[in-house]
């Protein structure tokens, strides 16, 4: 079957083997081509994919309640020996403060040594002042409800008042401290006890964790 030359275009016979217009050979090799690389706009673009969907799997197994428990553990250690050191005489909100750093070192043994940023130390440290809070609240009120001890909570409170009233006379402490005897006085200053330490127990908390991340963190870098 005749064809073209493809050099000059001359009609070349069937079985020629060179053309008889240029002399080109009609016998050619097509060699498969090489694939192409990848465009680095592609390719960023995979990476970024890739990377995306690592990030996606890592949070949502922080979400899952598994990964909850692994935070709280750290948390619970620490509210736990800050309850033992306040049994045994120390300030329950020193005890606060140092159980946030205390939540901060044991997290960063469970994790291998892993840099923990002050957010998060804050963070474990709020956790771990709300779990104090919650304990010892629970633990004063068995006290009150099984041992009777109503009065005696009652009386020592009258007198921190009336302690507190004798540094800082006024013509307005002496009503104050009449409405503190009644019931529904003692009522309100107890509900104020008790929201004054549920914030400053996380906040103490979140303090110390904040100061144990930042501290820990600067030793570690190099």
């Amino acid at each position: 079957m005749d064809h073209p030359c493809y050099k000059c275009g001359h009609v070349v016979e069937e079985g020629k083997v060179f053309c008889p217009q240029c002399g080109a050979p009609q016998i050619r090799v097509i060699l498969p081509e090489a694939p192409q690389p990848a465009l680095a706009g592609e390719g960023a673009a995979l990476q970024g994919h890739a990377e995306g969907v690592h990030v996606l799997h890592s949070d949502s197994a922080t979400a899952l309640p598994g990964g909850m428990v692994q935070e709280l553990k750290p948390c619970i250690l620490a509210a736990a020996i800050a309850i033992g050191l306040t049994l045994v005489g120390l300030n329950p909100f020193v005890a606060a403060l140092a159980a946030g750093w205390l939540a901060v070192t044991f997290s960063r043994r469970r994790t291998l040594g892993s840099l923990i940023k002050p957010g998060t130390g804050a963070r474990l440290g709020a956790l771990t002042g709300l779990l104090i809070f919650g304990v010892s609240t629970i633990f004063e009120t068995l006290a009150v409800v099984l041992l009777h001890k109503g009065a005696e909570v009652r009386s020592q409170m009258l007198d921190k008042v009336q302690q507190v009233s004798q540094r800082y006379p006024g013509p307005e402490v002496q009503p104050f401290l009449d409405f503190v005897k009644t019931p529904q006085g003692f009522a309100f200053v107890m509900a104020g006890s008790v929201i004054f330490g549920l914030v400053a127990f996380i906040v103490l908390g979140a303090l110390g964790g904040w100061i144990g991340a930042w501290f820990l963190g600067r030793n570690q870098r190099p």
